[in-house]
């Protein structure tokens, strides 16, 4: 059996990749790639010089926390005998070519994601995110070989008009969500494009996939910002995230509501490591009570420095096997 498999956001998860804890600021910093992050991540940017910086030398102190709110992840996901696996650190050279743009290697959900067998790299629409899938890559080319498993890419981005052109094709793996033969792709504006959801949906309908565009707030970056599938029939949802409302698949599925403003301190972007355990951030635990209530097993790690960037449990995250024994 190989060991390359996602069935779908909750089932078992077996073997995952989980981020590390790398940014650097551009040397332009002007906010045009913020949008997303809270206001007070925000003042925090601007109350000293890092145009241009590694976070580690700006704010060493939350660089630690940050590097332990990723230890005791890894701790958890391996209490429930999880494999999991890293990246390699970006090296000086892949440094020093993202420094007028900076440079990250901090959320693995995005450069690259599983659908059923196949590996796919994604295409990311902020330029100092666009070299994140080389530290993963060697990774990802191992497990293709021994699985022997479909591993393919999205083609880079047209810049024909300037680095800022819309055309794409962009997918990042923080709008795709699987639940079995159906995906779900967020655009918000902010990410993936009508271009990277058409690509995707080229390749997947060969092996009987149906992918849905789910059109999302300018305010949300990803889709999983704004729906948390937990099990079969129970998601986490902002519904004033949902441009057209809720895809028809979820709108009669029980309902953990959350606000646009939890939406946007990643209220939704739990990770379950199946359909009966639950991991969230302490500020949440408004969710674990009520996944409580239903049965579910919560897991509680405090994530706020993660979340300072934009991103949360599911965006440290890609698996790489889920799916029942």
């Amino acid at each position: 059996m190989s060991s390359i498999f996602v069935k779908s956001e909750f089932a078992p998860l077996k073997r995952v990749v989980m981020a590390q804890s790398e940014f650097a600021f551009s040397q332009h910093n002007d906010g045009s790639d913020d949008s997303f992050l809270t206001e007070e991540s925000l003042e925090l940017y601007k109350s000293v010089d890092v145009d241009g910086k590694n976070f580690r030398d700006v704010f060493p102190e939350r660089q630690q926390a940050w590097e332990m709110e990723r230890a005791n992840l890894k701790k958890l996901l391996e209490k429930y005998h999880v494999e999991v696996m890293m990246p390699r650190m970006l090296t000086d050279y892949e440094k020093e070519l993202g420094k007028e743009d900076g440079y990250s290697n901090f959320f693995v959900r995005d450069p690259f994601f599983t659908i059923g067998h196949l590996l796919i790299e994604g295409s990311l629409r902020f330029p100092h995110r666009r070299n994140e899938i080389l530290p993963v890559r060697n990774l990802l080319a191992t497990e293709a070989n021994q699985q022997q498993c479909f591993y393919v890419s999205i083609p880079k981005p047209d810049i024909s008009n300037g680095p800022d052109a819309e055309e794409g094709p962009f997918l990042e793996g923080g709008d795709v969500l699987v639940l079995d033969k159906t995906i779900y792709v967020g655009n918000s504006g902010l990410a993936s494009n009508s271009n990277g959801v058409q690509w995707l949906t080229n390749l997947v309908r060969n092996f009987d996939y149906q992918v849905i565009e789910v059109p999302l707030h300018h305010t949300i970056l990803h889709l999983d910002c704004a729906l948390s599938i937990v099990r079969d029939g129970l998601i986490i949802v902002c519904e004033d995230a949902f441009l057209n409302g809720l895809p028809e698949q979820f709108k009669n599925w029980e309902k953990i509501n959350v606000t646009l403003e939890q939406a946007a301190r990643l209220a939704t972007n739990g990770l379950p490591i199946n359909d009966n355990v639950y991991i969230t951030d302490y500020e949440f635990d408004f969710i674990g009570t009520e996944l409580e209530k239903r049965g579910i097993t919560v897991e509680y790690i405090d994530f706020k420095i993660s979340r300072s960037f934009g991103g949360s449990f599911r965006c440290s995250t890609q698996p790489l096997l889920r799916r029942e024994d």
